[in-house]
């Protein structure tokens, strides 16, 4: 099968995605600044997902170009990632909303959490389909980065319930980490 039809999806329910999200930040009835005060950790939440949804979107694109075609499987497991960050404006409005209480944190995290999951068995999934030896597989290695992020997550789901601000600043932390495209793919692309 191509792999158009797949990359142009994707990117279509990020796009609503990221669209639900700012539906959510809701406009002050005043004019002044006090009034803007509340919607501070509603709108920190909103930044710091966006990021992720961006992260996820560009290297997801960078995945999808180091491949040549995809099959059912890959199919499945490219929705099976979508799931799970369609959760995000969810997680995000509950844990802006409660001002990053314990709870809503770290069901942030545990969304985060799977869609990292789901993130790595799109990986496999489509190394799978393309061969072992396939410049996909080269570029991804041994992926060091994706397993220290699933740490970093499963630390700050845990940190949630002592220190909700440190485990959302753990999560700024893992969204620094995959700020920058996957430079393995664009490498063996461009090669």
């Amino acid at each position: 099968m191509e792999k158009g039809r797949m990359e142009a999806f994707s990117d279509g329910v990020i796009a609503i995605i990221i669209t639900i999200m700012v539906l959510e930040l809701k406009v002050p009835h005043g004019a002044s600044f006090t009034e803007l005060r509340p919607l501070i950790p509603v709108f920190l939440s909103y930044v710091l997902s966006f990021i992720y949804l961006g992260i996820y979107w560009n290297n997801h694109h960078h995945l999808i170009q180091a491949v040549r075609i995809v099959n059912g499987n890959v199919l499945w497991a490219n929705l099976h990632l979508l799931f799970w960050l369609s959760l995000i404006p969810f997680v995000t409005g509950w844990m802006g909303e409660n001002h990053f209480t314990s709870l809503p944190v770290a069901f942030y995290g545990i969304v985060l959490i799977l869609s990292a999951i789901a993130y790595y068995i799109l990986t496999r999934t489509l190394i799978a389909c393309e061969g072992a030896d396939s410049k996909l597989a080269r570029a991804i290695g041994n992926d060091f980065k994706g397993k220290i992020s699933v740490a970093i997550y499963a630390a700050a789901i845990l940190l949630s319930f002592v220190n909700a601000w440190f485990a959302c600043l753990l999560y700024v932390l893992v969204a620094v980490l995959w700020l920058i495209p996957d430079r393995r793919i664009e490498k063996v692309v461009s090669s």
